[in-house]
């Protein structure tokens, strides 16, 4: 258990008979500390008949893991360990009239209690899992999968590779081919780490390589870490899932050997295959590897499109406005309004400059041009009932002013063609950008004052007054 000795917190004094007594409050340690030892309920003798017996056994069990669920919720390390302890022991004193193995569940647990407890160790932590692995076959390759992720938490990368060379070549009759899937998984995570040591010799070659003969020890000893590694990573992502690690240090591979056509395919199949569940990041990676290889507008936006239907609040959808707006088909022109209108519907965009630039010079331009403001309205109506308190109040009006004064400045010529002169976020910059005598804030009032009609249109306002 842990020491009573522990530091108390101070709490409010209290008056007892007249006199004034401080109480102090235990801390979480010393409150388990103190807590009377509980026991499980005591199981029959063995001259019990079987049924009371199982009872009993049941109801012990239920008490235990009762008790464990409370010390965890607590956080209570150590008293969780006792009574993981207790209950193994419990299913050990069984084991003879019923064959009962450890569950999964004292697996899940004791990796929690393990990985919390302040006198853990790894050398216990390796302990526990081995006989975790000897115990539970069903479990096997997911317990080996666990432990290399500790011993990868830990440094201990050797140690991992091991322990993943060792998994690969378990076999224990048909559980083996139940377990295919973590086999899979156990030779994917030995190609990542293949292709760890192959960066490395990579970034050595790069950065020192100037004496002939060890380059080309090098080259050979990184080049058997590329075919490991390729191996086993180009397996994994043939199985429907989300592999994106696996997937980026593959098409790297493929990338740094020139195989650019192989790393296409594999990338439009983990992005556009329907059998592979909906990932963004899919498209992610296929758009930088596209923007890469110097492919066409027409390739970006298609692979951008997606993505924007998938996340309209990706960082990626600046991008994407910019490419649309550059385009000479109206569509897409309005597809980009739409897309940054989108973007600023999220709060983590709320203060985005470029997202603000981007919306600010698209609504200039139509209202000048007075051309297509039916796309300006045909967004705005959505959101006219909430985006005002969203980004136009006066209170975000002083705060971007004195954050930042490019933000204010957009973000007020926005508002002004949104909301017209009477803004109370534009009122508010352009009088304060006239007041520092800042000349492009005297430009934003005239345009915005000269605009107002079209504004007033926009909105849906005879008068306006926000």
């Amino acid at each position: 258990m842990d020491s009573f000795l522990e530091d108390y917190e101070e709490a409010p004094s209290v008056v007892v008979e007249g006199k004034k007594r401080r109480r102090r409050r235990r801390s979480p340690a010393t409150q388990a500390a103190l807590q009377p030892p509980l026991h499980l309920p005591f199981l029959p003798p063995q001259s019990a008949s079987s049924n009371e017996y199982k009872l009993n056994f049941k109801k012990s069990k239920e008490a235990c893991l009762n008790y464990i669920q409370d010390a965890l919720v607590q956080k209570q390390w150590k008293r969780a360990a006792e009574f993981l302890t207790c209950y193994v022991e419990s299913l050990e004193k069984d084991y003879s009239r019923e064959h009962i193995g450890p569950s999964e569940m004292i697996w899940r647990i004791g990796t929690e209690i393990l990985w919390h407890h302040s006198q853990s160790r790894m050398k216990e932590f390796s302990c526990f899992m081995e006989q975790m692995k000897t115990l539970g076959v069903k479990r096997y390759l997911k317990v080996c999968l666990e432990h290399v992720f500790h011993l990868l938490c830990n440094g201990q990368i050797d140690e991992a590779y091991q322990n993943l060379s060792l998994a690969e070549s378990w076999r224990f009759g048909e559980q083996t081919a139940i377990q295919d899937k973590e086999i899979k998984l156990i030779q994917a995570y030995r190609g990542l780490l293949d292709y760890c040591s192959w960066s490395k010799q990579k970034k050595f070659l790069l950065e020192h390589g100037e004496d002939g003969f060890a380059d080309l020890a090098v080259e050979q000893e990184m080049h058997g870490y590329f075919r490991k590694a390729a191996v086993n990573l180009k397996e994994i992502i043939k199985i429907p899932g989300v592999w994106d690690v696996f997937v980026k240090c593959y098409v790297d591979l493929l990338e740094f050997y020139g195989d650019h056509n192989e790393a296409h395919q594999v990338l439009n199949e983990y992005a556009y295959n329907s059998k592979f569940p909906a990932n963004p990041n899919a498209h992610v990676y296929l758009y930088h590897f596209l923007k890469r290889q110097g492919e066409s507008k027409k390739s970006l936006i298609s692979a951008l499109k997606i993505l924007h239907d998938i996340v309209p609040s990706h960082e990626l959808m600046i991008d994407f406005n910019t490419m649309l707006q550059k385009s000479k088909k109206r569509k897409k022109r309005q597809l980009g309004l739409e897309v940054i209108f989108a973007a600023l519907d999220y709060a983590g965009w709320k203060e985005n400059a470029k997202a603000w630039s981007c919306l600010a010079r698209q609504v200039k331009q139509i209202v000048i041009s007075e051309k297509h403001l039916d796309w300006i309205k045909q967004e705005w109506n959505s959101r006219k009932d909430w985006w005002p308190d969203f980004h136009f109040s006066r209170y975000l009006a002083k705060r971007n002013w004195q954050e930042n004064k490019s933000l204010s400045y957009e973000k007020a010529l926005v508002a002004g063609i949104l909301l017209g002169k009477d803004c109370k976020y534009f009122k508010y910059v352009s009088h304060q950008g006239c007041k520092a005598q800042l000349k492009r804030f005297r430009m934003l009032k005239k345009i915005v004052t000269r605009h107002n009609p079209v504004s007033l249109r926009i909105c849906g306002l005879p008068d306006s007054s926000v």
